[in-house]
């Protein structure tokens, strides 16, 4: 069988996704976007290790303290970001499975 090569986007948009949905499992994502299980789980790992410049251990947060306000501001920004990039994920989904039904 060959292997099936899949756009950076969709890849991104996947791991996305199932990090949105606290309670989905990989296999469960997986059905619904009709990829292979293994597949998902090794897009997830690739973006954990991005996200954490290569090593699988996560980042401490940063200190909340006076001196520390800025870094806060920072974190809290990054997190905005995040949250705002899911969203779009989520609507792009919603709009491709809308459209995938035939009823």
């Amino acid at each position: 069988m060959a292997m099936k090569h899949y756009p950076a986007e969709f890849k991104a948009d996947a791991v996305a996704l199932y990090r949105s949905r606290p309670g989905a499992t990989i296999k469960s994502v997986a059905a619904d976007l009709g990829v292979n299980t293994e597949t998902l789980r090794n897009w997830i790992r690739a973006a954990d290790g991005r996200r954490t410049g290569g090593h699988t251990a996560p980042r401490p947060a940063a200190p909340v303290a006076a001196e520390g306000m800025e870094a806060e501001l920072v974190a809290l920004r990054r997190r905005v970001r995040e949250l705002e990039e899911e969203r779009d994920i989520l609507q792009k989904a919603a709009k491709y499975f809308a459209g995938a039904t035939h009823w």
